[in-house]
């Protein structure tokens, strides 16, 4: 073949794969919804016949004999049948995996938990695979994590309720008394009625604490703020408390440990914390508040206590809002801790965390021990 009928081949060779090519397009938009096993197909057998129309233009430039021809269809005819077989392997394969795909994405619509398959007919399918699974893992987790949000909910307006009804009923008892004229010690009834006034004002300010919490509308008014002192002075104005049920408090603090923080905030979180001991305590025993700095730089402020450990499975829900302990495990002859955190740790938590700190717990020999972690600066407060 002379190179003069060379553009002539290569554009009979381009207008047959444009004239097949739109043909296979015109075919596949046809097909767009049927299925991808017979799209495939479609696609194979236009590379197919365009290869074809190509190499018959060549063919007729050449002056081929017709038993070469012949032999070419042949050759190109097993070659289609190989091609559309392999196709249809392929768009099985793939029909196969977009089904599971589905499956999986039902499932976690069904809000089951998605395991992905070990083997995938490609990389791009094994990758949205694993991509599901760990989608729905999240939104299981997410969901766990709504369900203990709303028991959690529930359990802060059962705990108020009871809370409330307590002091309501004794302040009314007490004024029916008054109003009948049958307190023999008025002055005693009283003082009684101040004391379960200020318990349902305390409760309203831990809830309004903590609704400026869950809001964000917690603002921090930062300054220098002398650890030992705060601290000690906090600490001071529980020891009657204290006292008053037998316990040791003491305070061991490092001197000349400073911060940016809140005094207000930081010192209702001491409080919260060396209350919480408080309550918890046998009488005779002890509570240790301290404050250091760790490794790292942030200030460390520590209360433990001797009132036995928290079962480890209600370790996680301490900081929870209206959170109730279950029945404690520890064996009968060590000291053991029942009851409800209430508010105040959802409140150490929530102003800690407005400090960019964080506040742990773990269980120690006899007791338990919290760890407030406060940076000395930082980053954002507001």
């Amino acid at each position: 073949m002379s190179l003069d009928v060379l553009p002539t081949v290569a554009l009979f060779a381009l207008a047959s794969a444009v004239v097949v090519g739109a043909l296979g397009l015109l075919a596949l938009r046809m097909l767009s919804r049927a299925s991808l096993v017979l799209q495939l197909m479609v696609v194979a057998l236009a590379a197919v016949v365009s290869v074809v129309g190509g190499m018959a233009a060549v063919a007729s430039q050449m002056y081929v004999s017709k038993h070469d021809v012949t032999v070419f269809y042949g050759v190109a005819g097993v070659a289609g049948l190989v091609s559309l077989a392999m196709a249809a392997v392929l768009g099985r394969s793939l029909v196969r995996e977009g089904r599971a795909l589905r499956s999986a994405a039902a499932s976690i619509g069904r809000g089951e938990r998605v395991v992905a398959a070990e083997r995938h007919s490609n990389t791009e399918f094994a990758a949205l695979a694993g991509e599901l699974a760990a989608t729905g893992e999240r939104l299981a987790e997410s969901r766990a994590r709504e369900n203990r949000v709303e028991e959690s909910r529930r359990e802060l307006i059962a705990w108020i309720s009871h809370d409330l009804r307590t002091p309501l009923a004794g302040i009314r008892a007490m004024a029916e008394a008054l109003e009948d004229g049958m307190a023999e010690d008025p002055h005693r009834y009283y003082a009684q009625m101040r004391g379960q006034v200020d318990r349902l004002s305390g409760m309203v300010d831990d809830l309004f604490e903590l609704s400026r919490i869950h809001s964000g509308t917690l603002r921090l008014a930062v300054e220098p703020v002398s650890l030992y002192d705060l601290i000690s002075d906090t600490v001071a104005g529980f020891w009657p408390v204290a006292q008053a049920k037998s316990l040791d408090l003491r305070f061991e603090g490092e001197t000349g440990l400073t911060i940016l923080a809140d005094p207000r905030e930081l010192s209702r979180v001491v409080g919260n914390l060396v209350m919480n001991a408080i309550q918890h305590s046998p009488a005779g025993l002890a509570i240790v508040v301290s404050v250091t700095e760790n490794d790292d730089g942030r200030a460390v402020i520590s209360v433990q206590d001797s009132a036995g450990g928290i079962p480890e499975q209600d370790l996680g829900r301490v900081f929870e809002a209206g959170w109730r302990a279950s029945e404690p495990r520890t064996p009968a002859s060590e000291p053991t801790r029942s009851g409800g955190a209430g508010l105040g740790l959802a409140i150490v938590q929530g102003i800690v965390r407005a400090h960019r700190g964080e506040v742990v717990v773990r269980n120690v020999p006899g007791g338990c021990r919290f760890d407030v972690l406060l940076p000395r600066h930082p980053v954002a407060a507001g």
